[in-house]
């Protein structure tokens, strides 16, 4: 009974959850998130509708009840019953955690579903250290008007030759440090983003890689830096037009990535898959942004998801689809796709 006693009057239960609940919660809402992009890409190759369902909160509430009883007895000397003595202890722990789901939905969540996401979104994510050829691969269907592989209706259009030559030239330059973007304040515009080109201490070997970027994308030679505008058309001469993707498009792009089950193929349930040609398939192998399929169950992967009784997954050893896949969620952010921000009213009973 003491002992019961003193452990409710000096322990403490929140701060020891605190270690325990921080990193599960967020394990598990870092999961569910991964699994439920996943499963709209799958939805997508499937035309069917995507639903994306958000944590807004999470309340933990815990309580602890201990007690304790003494009840004794004191008898005369020529009673029947004797003296006796009872102890007693109880204990009582609850563990009551609220989690409140919100469907995204309504205008604003669409309008950030379906909308281009903005040029300089993209050449930030650039700046912050991502691969100029794999954001761009991802995001962009087309630079000054030299098209990217595009996931349409009606299948899948390979990308120019020029276009991936650009994108491989840019990767060089950008690891050679010779190509960056800034925000500028123009009078007459407001604020744009500048993409530039550096020319004081680079190699010769990137200036010529310059040189022919310029060329492939129809740009003028003599200008380093181009303000970046969304137009799926060229633009003017100190212009870079960035025909960028919705959020939508990018998942339907990593959709085409897609093993679909035979049976599904068969049945037009599904998009088909684009037959590979040597473009195709040399362009695959660089990527290598896979998502598998099957009846069982994968032993290890990155994330898996069960859709019309097959598992769609991604392989924990394939870092380029996984890092697509953080991507996408990237700009899931970045599109503001918050939909509703009314939050429903919590009332948390005190224990």
């Amino acid at each position: 009974m003491v002992v019961s006693l003193t452990l409710s009057g000096c322990s403490h239960i929140g701060p020891n959850t605190v270690k325990v609940d921080r990193f599960d919660y967020s394990s598990a809402i870092s999961d569910s998130w991964k699994q439920q992009t996943l499963l709209n890409i799958v939805k997508l190759r499937y035309m069917d509708l995507p639903v994306f369902v958000d944590v807004s909160s999470i309340v933990a509430s815990y309580s602890l009840e201990t007690g304790g009883s003494i009840i004794g007895q004191l008898s005369s000397a020529d009673a029947i019953q004797r003296d006796s003595l009872l102890l007693g202890a109880n204990g009582k722990y609850t563990d009551r955690p609220t989690i409140t789901y919100v469907p995204l939905t309504g205008e604003k969540f669409l309008i950030g579903l379906l909308s281009p996401i903005a040029p300089k979104n993209i050449f930030s994510m650039l700046q912050s250290g991502y691969a100029a050829d794999f954001i761009l691969a991802l995001t962009v269907e087309s630079l000054n008007g030299v098209r990217n592989r595009s996931a349409m209706v009606g299948g899948i259009q390979e990308a120019d030759p020029a276009f991936l030559r650009v994108l491989e030239l840019l990767h060089e330059i950008q690891t050679a440090g010779a190509v960056g973007m800034r925000v500028e304040e123009d009078k007459d515009k407001g604020v744009i983003a500048v993409l530039f080109m550096r020319r004081d201490d680079v190699a010769p070997e990137i200036l010529e890689k310059q040189k022919e970027v310029r060329r492939l994308l129809h740009l003028s030679e003599d200008r380093q830096k181009f303000v970046l505008k969304y137009s799926p058309a060229r633009g003017e001469e100190d212009e870079l037009a960035v025909n960028s993707r919705s959020l939508l498009q990018i998942m339907a792009a990593f959709s085409s990535y897609m093993d679909v089950p035979e049976e599904h193929l068969k049945d037009h349930s599904a998009l088909p898959t684009a037959p590979i040609t040597e473009e195709s398939s040399a362009e695959k192998r660089e990527s290598r942004i896979h998502i598998r399929s099957g009846k069982e169950k994968p032993e290890h992967a990155y994330t898996a998801v069960y859709y019309r009784d097959h598992w769609f997954w991604i392989e924990d050893s394939n870092w380029q689809a996984k890092r697509a896949m953080v991507a996408v969620m990237f700009f899931f952010t970045l599109s503001e796709t918050g939909g509703n921000n009314r939050l429903p009213v919590i009332t948390i009973p005190t224990q």
